[in-house]
């Protein structure tokens, strides 16, 4: 599979040598020197300027510390060294595939890939809440089961319920209908299910058209960050949850907290939550064992941002209230506080604008040329940080596309706080228009503000505070622009659907077929 030459290598790896190791904990530590050196600076009274604009700085800077420490902290830890296990005497697995609407050239591949899985007896069912006779065709062709429901209530998680509700194996499996499974998938996971209280076990989510380069590379660039040193220190710190494709859970723990929740636009989320508070553990194999699909285009990108920051940012008071662990409460709220940093970047695009429009800043003036000198080291070490955990995977045009879309996480926030109703909408597997301005309209408007104010600054002063607020505003803009360069600008080639090998049609009866 991973030698397919329509894939190409996965520009990931999961394992790190002990010097790498300590080579990444030694920069963490550096970069916890320097935040100290920065804030001890920053928070002296003598710093104060305009108190409301220091207030503004001083909270997304503590609020940028806080996610920073919670990055260290899961970072510095490993995931557990597990010894082979031996594969379950009862391992019949219900392969679960929902779909709506994605066209049969898609979905295909994945199908084909789950029939061939080995190490256990799987039972694939084609969950079709589109209602597709080419579906069912295609279901039909490869033996697997086809399966629908009168009501569609509940989405994604409202169709794995209903397919629980008419299948019966003690493991079950849920694959995204784009993620095409490797051969060994099951061999490498049901050996974890030797721990009576392990509830799920979690594998990496791999973006194979990351190679076209432009969204879907930015965004398995944030991807490769989570699913390595991030959910390495989540399984270490007992604290991984699922991440609603590549997983493999236990039935009686499903049903044990009621199957998926319903109510959530991250119901995989949610889920773990309530696996978490009812005493189950959960597992995370750091291996690509399955190649999927990632937002091909900007519009896509943002709408599946949308619905997970909307659902994670929900997730903060269910995480607050369920009755946790302190380490994996602490954990939960991190990655949900995480689609609030939205906000920070909107307070550090305003400071230089209203510097450059009013004169009123956040630092007192006296102290205002010293902030780059404490600034910079703090930032710069942050981000080799990053980079270093990420161990190469993650790279400026994630950071860039994140910081493009900084709105989302103000809308998210803003939805969330007046309890507006939102939508599970499915994420496009397919490109869409290569010209899409309206998907970063927001950000287009900043970088017209931010230039439209040096430009104004620097006709009514050259002064070193107009030329250093007017450095800060054209920095944005280049991020900004960066970011938002796949919406302004024509693909350079459609990505083609993912698929491992070629496509076997086998003629069989139609129900379960087992590998």
């Amino acid at each position: 599979m991973m030698g397919d030459p329509r894939l190409g290598p996965v520009p990931w790896r999961a394992d790190e040598t002990p010097r790498s190791r300590w080579a990444t904990r030694a920069l963490l530590l550096a970069a916890v020197a320097v935040s100290v050196w920065y804030f001890a600076w920053l928070l002296q009274p003598a710093r104060v300027g305009t108190p409301v604009l220091y207030g503004l700085l001083v909270a997304a800077e503590l609020f940028n510390l806080v996610q920073a420490s919670g990055f260290w902290w899961t970072a510095s830890r490993d995931a557990p060294r597990r010894p082979p296990q031996p594969l379950p005497v009862t391992r019949d697995v219900d392969v679960l595939i929902p779909v709506y609407g994605e066209s049969v050239e898609i979905v295909e591949p994945t199908i084909a890939a789950a029939t061939r899985m080995r190490g256990a007896r799987v039972h694939v069912a084609l969950l079709d809440d589109g209602d597709d006779p080419a579906m069912r065709a295609m279901a039909f062709r490869h033996g697997v089961r086809y399966v629908q429901r009168r009501e569609h209530q509940g989405a994604k998680a409202g169709n794995i319920n209903h397919a629980l509700d008419v299948t019966s194996s003690p493991y079950v499996m849920v694959l995204d209908c784009d993620h095409v499974p490797r051969p060994e998938f099951l061999e490498r996971t049901m050996g974890l299910f030797g721990d009576s209280k392990v509830a799920l076990v979690q594998t990496p989510q791999c973006y194979a058209n990351a190679r076209d380069g432009g969204i879907a590379a930015s965004a398995w660039a944030q991807q490769a960050l989570f699913f390595g040193t991030i959910a390495r220190g989540k399984d270490a710190l007992g604290a991984m949850f699922c991440a609603g494709t590549n997983v493999v859970l236990r039935r009686r723990a499903l049903e044990q907290v009621g199957g998926f929740p319903e109510d959530s636009l991250t119901e995989d989320f949610k889920l773990s939550i309530g696996l978490h508070e009812a005493g189950w553990r959960t597992a995370y194999v750091p291996e690509v064992l399955a190649l999927g699909l990632g937002p091909q285009d900007m519009a896509s990108y943002v709408g599946q941002q949308l619905r997970w920051s909307r659902g994670c940012l929900a997730g903060i008071g269910t995480a607050m209230k369920a009755r946790l662990p302190l380490r994996v409460r602490l954990q939960y709220l991190l990655s949900s506080m995480f689609f609030l940093s939205g906000w920070t970047v909107l307070i550090y695009m305003t400071l230089p604008v209203v510097r450059m429009l009013t004169g009123a800043q956040p630092l007192a003036a006296a102290h205002a040329d010293q902030f780059l000198l404490h600034f910079a080291p703090y930032f710069c070490l942050a981000l080799g940080a990053v980079a270093r955990a990420g161990r190469g995977s993650y790279t400026f045009g994630g950071f860039a596309l994140a910081a493009t879309n900084w709105w989302v996480h103000v809308l998210s926030s803003l939805r969330a706080l007046t309890r507006r109703p939102a939508q599970f909408v499915v994420t496009p597997k397919q490109a869409g228009s290569s010209w899409q301005p309206r998907a970063v309209w927001p950000s287009l408007v900043a970088v017209c503000v931010l230039v439209g104010a040096a430009c104004y600054a620097l006709v009514q002063s050259r002064s070193p505070s107009a030329l250093n607020n007017a450095a800060f505003a054209a920095l944005h803009v280049t991020i900004l622009l960066m970011g938002a360069a796949p919406a302004l600008r024509p693909r350079r080639r459609p990505s083609a659907c993912v698929a491992t090998e070629p496509v076997r049609r086998p003629v069989a009866a139609h129900g379960v077929r087992a590998s």
